[in-house]
C-alpha cells in the first residue's frame, strides 16, 4: 500500500516589526554567547569626540541651545539643470533635522555635527534629492550618517542599495529610520545599514535589540522632548527620533574605538542592548 503524505505546511515569513508597541524589554529577551557581562557603566563608548556625524534631513538650526555648533551645512536640490549640492547658511526648513541633531548632541556631546538638507517646508522632498544628499554625505566620508527618512519609491531601491553598500565597505555607518507604519521603504530595509524603530519605555537611555528583524534596534521615540525651531522644544513621537539616539551611540563607540567597522558597531550595539543577556564563552 502506498502511503500518501499530507503536503507540508508552507513556511510563513517572519512578522515584520516596525516598532515596539504594548511590549517592553521583558517581552523581547535575547540570549547570547560572548564575554562575561561588563559592569554597568551606562551608555557604551566615549563622548563622541573626533567623530564626524552628518544629519541628512531638513537642515539644522545653528546654535540651538540643545544642538550647539554645526560644523558645516549643505543643501541638495533639483532644478532644470539636474541635481546639485551646495554649501548654505540656511538653517532648518521644518524642525525635523534640528530635533534629530539635538538627540545626537545629547547622546554624544563632543561629536562634530554637519547637515545636508534634503527636505523643504512641510517635510516636502523627493526621492532623487534624498538620494543625492545621502550620496554627498557618503562621498564626504562622514563616520556616521543619520537618516531619519526613507522612500517607498521602487525606482530608487537599487541605487540606494549600491550606495548603502559603498558606505558599509568604506566604514561610513548609515543609521536609518524604519517607516512609522508597515510600509515598505528604503534604505532602512538593507542589511548594510543600522535600522531603528522606537519603543515606548520612559527611560531616555534604554535601547533594545530586536530578535524579530528586519528592524534591528528599538530606541526612545515616544513622546520624547526634542529641539525645535526658534531655540525651543516640543514633544513628539516617531522612529525618526529613535534613530539619532542610535546614531549618537555609534559616535560614542567610534570615539573610544575609531577603527570599528559598521559590522563591529552592530555587534557592539547588540551586546550592550538592555535585553541581551550575554553568557560567558564556553
Amino acid at each position: 500500500m502506498t502511503t500518501v503524505q499530507p503536503p507540508a505546511a508552507t513556511p510563513q515569513p517572519p512578522k515584520l516589526t516596525w516598532g515596539l508597541r504594548g511590549r517592553g524589554p521583558a517581552d523581547v529577551p535575547v540570549e547570547a554567547d560572548g564575554p562575561p557581562d561588563p559592569p554597568d557603566q551606562g551608555l557604551p563608548g566615549g563622548t563622541g569626540r573626533g567623530v564626524r556625524v552628518c544629519v541628512v534631513d531638513s537642515g539644522v538650526e545653528r546654535d540651538h541651545p540643545l544642538v550647539g555648533p554645526v560644523a558645516r551645512s549643505w543643501r541638495a536640490f533639483k532644478d532644470e539643470d539636474g541635481l546639485h549640492v551646495e554649501e548654505t547658511e540656511d538653517g532648518d526648513a521644518c524642525g525635523h533635522g534640528t530635533a534629530c541633531a539635538g538627540i545626537i548632541r545629547r547622546t554624544a556631546p563632543e561629536c562634530e555635527i554637519s547637515s545636508v538638507r534634503v527636505l523643504g517646508e512641510r517635510f516636502s522632498g523627493g526621492g532623487d534629492v534624498l538620494l543625492e544628499g545621502l550620496r554627498w554625505a557618503v562621498r564626504r566620508r562622514f563616520d556616521v550618517v543619520n537618516l531619519s527618512l526613507s522612500t517607498s519609491r521602487d525606482r530608487f531601491v537599487e541605487e540606494l542599495r549600491r550606495l548603502a553598500d559603498e558606505a558599509y565597505f568604506q566604514q561610513t555607518v548609515i543609521v536609518a529610520s524604519a517607516h512609522n507604519t508597515q510600509v515598505e521603504s528604503f534604505p532602512w530595509r538593507f542589511s548594510s545599514v543600522i535600522s531603528v524603530g522606537s519603543h515606548q519605555e520612559d527611560d531616555p537611555d534604554l535601547y533594545l535589540y530586536n530578535p524579530e528583524p528586519p528592524v534591528e534596534f528599538f530606541a526612545p521615540g515616544q513622546r520624547v522632548e526634542v529641539a525645535w525651531l526658534g531655540g525651543g522644544t516640543i514633544r513628539s513621537s516617531g522612529n525618526s527620533f529613535a534613530t539619532p539616539f542610535v546614531a549618537g551611540l555609534c559616535a560614542r563607540l567610534l570615539s573610544s574605538s575609531p577603527r570599528l567597522t559598521p559590522f563591529q558597531l552592530k555587534n557592539a550595539l547588540y551586546l550592550s542592548a538592555a535585553n541581551v543577556r550575554v553568557h560567558g564563552s564556553r
